[in-house]
Formats: structure tokens, C-alpha cells, sequence
């Protein structure tokens, strides 16, 4: 996507340079290549962004489930590893 996006441009600077005043070139540039690129790149960039907050929010909850499982067992081992009253000295 990124070598459409430097072709055109590209395309619109070609264009730009052969306008008349530099006033119009900086507008055609704008007008035509900067902002409706901006646009374009961000509304086909939004899937991405969705799987990437979507991976986020998956690894956290995931950590936060290892975490709970640890706090877990740890707070099972003691009990489970104490000694009898008749084993003791």
C-alpha cells in the first residue's frame, strides 16, 4: 500500500510543479496528494489498528489470568505442605 501511496505522490508533485503561480502548486499538492492520501492511509490502516488493540486487550487478560492462577497456588502451598502435629519436634 505504502508504494501507491509514494507514487501518487509523485504524481501530484509532477503536478503540482507545472502549475502556474506557487501558490496553486501548494494548493494542488495539498488539495490533491496530502489530504485525501491522509485519509485514504488512515481508513485503510483501521483494520490494523482493531487487531492490534484487539491483541492488547488478549495478552492483558491473559496475564492478568497467570497472574490470578499464581496468586492462587501460592496461597494453596503453605496449607497444603504444613506438617501434622505428630510429625513435629
Amino acid at each position: 500500500m505504502h508504494i501507491v501511496a509514494i507514487a501518487w505522490i509523485y504524481v501530484v508533485f509532477m503536478m503540482a510543479i507545472t502549475e502556474a503561480t506557487p501558490v496553486a502548486g501548494v494548493m494542488t499538492f495539498l488539495l490533491y496528494g496530502v489530504f485525501p492520501l491522509t485519509i485514504v492511509l488512515y481508513l485503510m490502516g483501521t483494520p490494523k489498528r482493531k487487531r492490534n488493540r484487539q491483541r492488547t486487550e488478549n495478552s492483558n487478560r491473559l496475564a492478568a489470568q497467570q497472574k490470578a492462577a499464581a496468586a492462587a497456588a501460592i496461597a494453596e502451598t503453605p496449607a497444603s505442605q504444613e506438617k501434622p502435629e505428630s510429625a513435629k519436634p
